[in-house]
This record gives C-alpha cells, structure tokens and sequence, in this order.
C-alpha cells in the first residue's frame, strides 16, 4: 500500500511531462505535413550530384587546357 503514495505522484509527473512535450509538437506544426518527406524523398533532385551529371550537362567541365567548351566560339573549333 505504501508504493501507492509513490507510483501514484510519478504517474502524474510522467502523464504531465508527456502533455507538455504533444502541446509543444503542435505549437510548433509538427504535424502539419506528413505526406511531404514520404513524396520529396521519391522526387529526388539529382541536378549537381556527381561529376557525370556536371559533365553532361556542361556545367563545369572543361577541356584540357583549361579552356570551358560551352563558353568557346564554334567557329574557333
């Protein structure tokens, strides 16, 4: 019976500290967006990623001396 007088004043710390901490997630919209990561980890944007994608795409890649063949005159080649 004695174990009572403790459990029972624990029980309602723990009960108060949970309320706290699910008022602080929906003051601060946790819940707002649940489908939104699930989606922008399918969308992926691979634009930068790897060397190839720069290469194929004209963004930093350069010729051997140097020179960006995406800023050369056509004409010059």
């Amino acid at each position: 019976m004695d174990i009572l007088y403790l459990l029972i004043p624990l029980s309602l710390v723990l009960v108060f500290v949970i309320a706290v901490f699910f008022w602080w997630s929906l003051r601060t919209n946790q819940y707002d967006d649940l489908d939104g990561p699930g989606y922008r980890i399918l969308m992926d944007d691979d634009r930068g990623d790897s060397p190839a994608v720069a290469e194929a795409s004209g963004n930093g890649a350069r010729d051997r001396r140097g020179n960006d063949p995406a800023a050369s005159d056509p004409k010059d080649i």
